[in-house]
């Protein structure tokens, strides 16, 4: 017993290491989740169409946030088992990479946005509803929009520099610069939103300008304090001098990459097809559904978290060619993710019903968000074990493997299941919602029968790289 204990449960040393990455990660994410929830709420304070025409909007913009994560993973792959070899120009080319990347992405994800928002935004408006809810729903959420498109920039160069810097083992720097950000949005969110301190009432429109003004400001900091500290992070020296990369390494990050950007773009399309799919319910589920993911995502940062700590420790394991230490490394992460996800399920569901109520909206809303909430957080350990196992695949490389386990299963199974069930069964949204939650044990299976087999166990940087 004591022996298989051992496998799954690391010594104090471990947790130590691993808290020390994941504990910055979750106190950001989950103070910026808290802001967002504070946000939702404001917001629903203003009135449910409100609410929903942000909800539209944000999933639109979720599309470019994953697109984004994606196309920096590729590049982060490589970017921390450079560390864990301890080759700075490596790194320098990674951050180049990502540069390139990540504002091509921004300029097409802009002009999109702009051209296409009300088509977009009208495929979530069903005609169920009256003709008067979706004109105003459709309205608040383009003004939404229209300003969320500002701050596309400084939150593509906080990806950039944020996620070098969690590559290098530096994530207290990014956490502090989002606890500021954060503080700032929640400042302008009660100012501008409700129209306090003598400030006009903006709705919607002062939700998004608080949180492009956080982003700018979450911006200058990650930047300047990257480049006042070049003793700390020497692959920064001389970045901007060009953009060469050289090509043998851009053309394996781009072998490696573009499954990754093509998953994240695909699995965030997917996320936004499943809510169109919940939403031919009507706006009510729409808005319970905001108000469930809201709360949910200040759950799942845990998971979030220890998954991004699996890239990081398991990538540089894998960059110093220690395998077996890997492997064992890995298996310890995911238990303790899964772990750490029954004890979170249960606080979630003890407080499903108190949330909602913070909502000045439907009774009908409440209803759905607090079931949303219960059904969401029953399945957070399993989210935990496939989080995690997408990260081990990544870590060593095995981007069209994990192209095909996340958004794959999810355009082939996940989505048609939603479709068929939401528009020709007669099912409660909520068993809806609940059986396709649970279509994915299907996938555990998979990614633990990969998992077991060490297809992951590479290291992706074994030449050196040569100085352009």
């Amino acid at each position: 017993m004591k022996q298989f204990l051992g496998k799954f449960i690391g010594d104090k040393k471990f947790y130590k290491m691993v808290l020390l990455i994941a504990v910055p990660i979750m106190i950001q994410n989950g103070i910026t989740n808290f802001v967002s929830l504070l946000d939702n709420i404001m917001v629903g304070q203003v009135g449910t169409n409100q609410m929903s025409g942000v909800a539209i909007a944000n999933q639109l913009i979720f599309v470019y946030n994953l697109c984004i994560f994606g196309g920096m993973s590729g590049a982060g792959i490589f970017g921390a088992q450079f560390y864990g070899q301890g080759n700075n120009d490596g790194l320098r080319y990674v951050f180049r990479f990502k540069l390139v990347v990540g504002f091509v992405i921004t300029a097409i994800a802009t002009v999109v946005l702009s051209m296409f928002g009300e088509p977009l935004i009208s495929l979530y408006l069903d005609e169920g509803n009256t003709a008067a809810a979706n004109a105003e729903t459709l309205y608040y959420a383009m003004e939404y929009l229209r300003v969320m498109l500002i701050g596309l920039i400084p939150f593509v160069v906080v990806q950039i520099y944020a996620s070098t810097l969690r590559e290098t083992g530096e994530a207290v720097l990014p956490m502090a610069a989002g606890i500021a950000a954060v503080g700032v949005n929640l400042l302008l969110n009660y100012v501008l939103i409700l129209g306090n301190w003598g400030a006009p009432r903006l709705g919607v429109a002062g939700a998004a300008i608080a949180t492009v003004t956080a982003r700018f400001v979450e911006c200058f900091i990650v930047i300047l304090w990257t480049h006042c500290h070049k003793k700390r992070n020497p692959y920064i020296v001389g970045v901007y001098k060009s953009l060469a990369i050289p090509s043998e390494l851009m053309v394996k990050i781009i072998k490696k990459g573009t499954p990754l950007l093509i998953n994240e773009a695909l699995w965030s399309l997917g996320m936004a097809t499943l809510l169109q799919c919940y939403s031919v319910r009507g706006l009510g589920v729409v808005a319970g559904m905001n108000i469930s993911n809201t709360i949910v995502n200040l759950f799942n940062v845990t998971f979030m978290a220890l998954g991004t700590s699996v890239s990081i420790v398991v990538g540089r394991l894998l960059g110093a060619g220690k395998m077996e230490e890997a492997r064992d490394t890995d298996r310890k992460l995911i238990a303790f993710s899964v772990a750490s996800c029954v004890v979170v399920a249960a606080v979630a569901i003890a407080l499903a019903p108190l949330f909602p109520e913070l909502y000045k909206t439907e009774a009908e809303v409440k209803e759905y968000a607090r079931n949303f909430i219960v059904i969401a957080a029953l399945f957070m350990p399993q989210n935990a074990f496939l989080h995690a196992a997408y990260f081990t695949l990544r870590s060593g490389g095995k981007t069209v493997i994990t192209f095909l386990f996340d958004s794959g299963f999810m355009w082939a199974v996940s989505i048609p299941f939603a479709f068929v069930l939401s528009r020709y069964t007669t099912f409660p949204i909520e068993v809806v919602y609940a059986l396709c939650q649970g279509i994915e044990i299907l996938k555990c299976i998979v990614g633990l029968i990969l998992l077991k087999k060490g297809v992951w166990l590479n290291n992706i940087v074994d030449n050196k790289v040569e100085q352009v």
